[in-house]
């Protein structure tokens, strides 16, 4: 019998369900617009991660915290132990529970039931608002552990929106001696050499083949590892022809079911082409990166809203204005 839920020090805004075997109960104060079995009190990213203190729980505790401590919530939790968890790749079992992914609700509400086992302890240093943004951090932690990032390499981010940046980021500080970025955006692109890319390309009218060789004469030569965040079968096409023979592009945007590759130019070329789903065993490695403060994401919020203007934060990020729109989920708190 686990203890007993942590009564809450002032009244609640909405009702609380109670924490169950393994849950924990707790209050949110920060979201965007796009956990385990446990309720926080903090931050929160596009419904999907978040970060928050806990007000109390039932079961077994979760990553060394306790009623009070300020966690961060992973969004995907397996569902049962089958061959995907068995071997470490839990992301890819077909039962996973994942906040937001219907019909599985999401967590852009004040108080959210969540997996005790993927709830993290934020240390003192790293703010609610960065824990929220482990999430998008953590598809740039999976997508360059899965394109080989190593010291010294030439990389090409092809988008600059938020995935986009936090690839950069990522690749930066795993060693990549230099990140080309193309987009449409001139501010998104100018956001990129924000955090760390090294030379920027803004794509207008021209065909694949023409930005790859965009991307060969800015870096001197073909990059070994090209990571493609839009989804857009352009995008997809320039980042076969783009990437060194023998080299690695990775897959991170999701478009339409098919679209029509250079394959055959891949192959001939032995590009190997690797796909990503979200992420999984990256919020401690993104945890010990935040709280080192070997990497910084705080640029990429750009606008905060409180949890009242939920409908005004999304029109925002429907327009396209800035990168990551986050929402206060907590009225006493909003602050950064």
């Amino acid at each position: 019998m686990g203890p007993e839920l942590q009564p809450c020090p002032e009244p609640c805004p909405e009702p609380c369900p109670e924490p169950g075997a393994v849950p924990a109960l707790g209050g949110r104060s920060t979201g965007g617009p796009p956990g385990s079995d446990r309720w926080t009190r903090g931050r929160a990213e596009p419904s999907h991660g978040g970060a928050g203190a806990e007000r109390g729980r039932g079961g077994s505790p979760s990553r060394g915290a306790a009623p009070g401590d300020r966690v961060a919530i992973e969004p995907g939790v397996p569902r049962e132990m089958d061959e995907f968890c068995k071997s470490g790749r839990y992301n890819l079992s077909p039962t996973i529970f994942f906040c937001a992914t219907p019909p599985d609700d999401g967590n852009l509400c004040r108080y959210y039931k969540h997996s005790a086992s993927y709830c993290y302890k934020l240390p003192d240093n790293v703010t609610f608002e960065e824990g929220a943004l482990i999430e998008p951090l953590s598809v740039g932690i999976h997508a360059c552990k899965r394109a080989g990032v190593t010291l010294g390499s030439k990389v090409f981010v092809s988008g600059s929106g938020p995935i986009g940046l936090v690839n950069v980021i990522v690749a930066k500080m795993m060693g990549a001696a230099v990140v080309v970025v193309t987009d449409l955006s001139a501010s998104r692109l100018q956001k990129a050499k924000e955090v760390g890319a090294d030379f920027t390309i803004q794509v207008k009218n021209e065909t694949a083949q023409e930005v790859a060789s965009k991307v060969e004469s800015v870096l001197g030569c073909m990059p070994e590892i090209t990571v493609e965040c839009t989804g857009v079968q352009a995008c997809i096409q320039a980042g076969i022809y783009a990437t060194r023979s023998g080299g690695t592009l990775v897959l991170v945007g999701l478009g339409p079911e098919m679209v029509t590759v250079p394959i055959v130019n891949a192959a001939v070329r032995e590009v190997d082409i690797r796909g990503i789903f979200r992420y999984c065993n990256t919020w401690p490695v993104a945890i010990a990166l935040l709280a080192s403060k070997r990497i910084n994401v705080k640029p990429l919020v750009t606008h905060r809203f409180p949890l009242e203007k939920a409908l005004e934060a999304f029109e925002t990020t429907k327009r396209g204005e800035g990168v990551k729109v986050m929402l206060k989920c907590d009225p006493t708190d909003q602050s950064p």
